[in-house]
C-alpha cells in the first residue's frame, strides 16, 4: 500500500530549494490573489500568538510575522525548515520546529490563532476530521483561523490523477532533479468548504478567486 504521507514528505523535501518559484509565476491574476491572501491574513493574525501548520519554506510565515505577536511554525520536512531558517526571521518572534500536523499536542506554546496555508489540499479526506479536531483543540475555542489553498485550474501544477476506488485525487509532478511523484492533492469548492468548516466555525468567511481560495473563522 502506498504511504501518501511519506510520498508527500519526500516530494517537498526534494522541492524545497525551488518551492517559492510558484509564487513568482508570470501571472498577474495569481499575483493579485496572492496579495489578497496576504492582506486578509495580516488582518486575521494581527497581534496574535500563531500556530502555523506546514510552514514549508516560511514564505507565509515571513508575511504573518509582520503583524503577529509570536509564531510557532512547524513542518515535517527538515529541508523545508532549512530554507525557512535562511530567511533570518527574528527568533524572538518566530520559532521554526519540526512537527507533525496530526500530532499538534506535542508543539509547545500558547496560541490564540492558527495558520495553515496550502496544506489542507494535502489532507486525505478520511483524515479531515482528525486534523481539524487536533488543530482546533491545540489552539483553543475562540481562536482565529486563516487558511488558503489552490483552486483547481486545468493544466496547472501537473496532471490530475484519480485512483480507482479512492476518494482522494493526486497530482503527477516531475522535479528538476528528474524524480517523479504522485502527490495527494484534493481540491475544494465553496460549497464543500462551507460543509466542512461551518459546523466547526463562528463567523466563517469563504473567498474564492480564479487561482486560490482563502477562509477565516473563529473556532467554535
Amino acid at each position: 500500500m502506498i504511504d501518501d504521507s511519506e510520498v508527500l514528505e519526500k516530494y517537498y523535501s526534494r522541492r524545497a530549494q525551488q518551492y517559492e518559484q510558484i509564487y513568482r509565476r508570470d501571472d498577474p491574476i495569481r499575483h493579485s490573489e496572492q496579495s489578497g491572501i496576504a492582506g486578509a491574513m495580516r488582518k486575521a493574525l494581527a497581534n496574535r500568538r500563531v500556530l502555523e501548520v506546514a510552514c514549508g519554506t516560511g514564505y507565509w510565515t515571513e508575511i504573518a510575522a509582520q503583524v503577529a505577536r509570536h509564531i510557532v511554525a512547524i513542518d515535517i520536512s527538515p529541508e523545508m525548515l532549512a530554507e525557512a531558517q535562511i530567511k533570518g526571521l527574528d527568533h524572538r518572534k518566530v520559532e521554526f520546529r519540526q512537527g507533525d500536523a496530526y500530532a499538534l499536542q506535542f508543539v509547545p506554546g500558547r496560541f490564540d490563532a492558527g495558520l495553515a496555508n496550502f496544506w489542507f489540499s494535502h489532507v486525505p479526506r478520511a483524515r479531515i476530521d482528525e486534523f481539524l479536531h487536533g488543530f482546533h483543540k491545540r489552539i483553543g475555542v475562540g481562536s482565529t483561523v486563516f487558511m488558503a489553498d489552490n483552486v483547481y485550474v486545468s493544466a496547472v501544477g501537473g496532471e490530475l490523477v484519480a485512483r480507482p476506488g479512492c476518494e482522494n485525487t493526486f497530482k503527477w509532478r516531475k522535479l528538476p532533479d528528474g524524480s517523479e511523484h504522485e502527490v495527494l492533492k484534493n481540491y475544494c469548492g465553496d460549497d464543500e468548504l462551507r460543509q466542512i468548516f461551518a459546523p466547526r466555525a463562528i463567523n466563517l468567511e469563504v473567498h474564492s478567486g480564479d487561482c486560490f481560495w482563502w477562509i477565516t473563522y473563529v473556532v467554535a
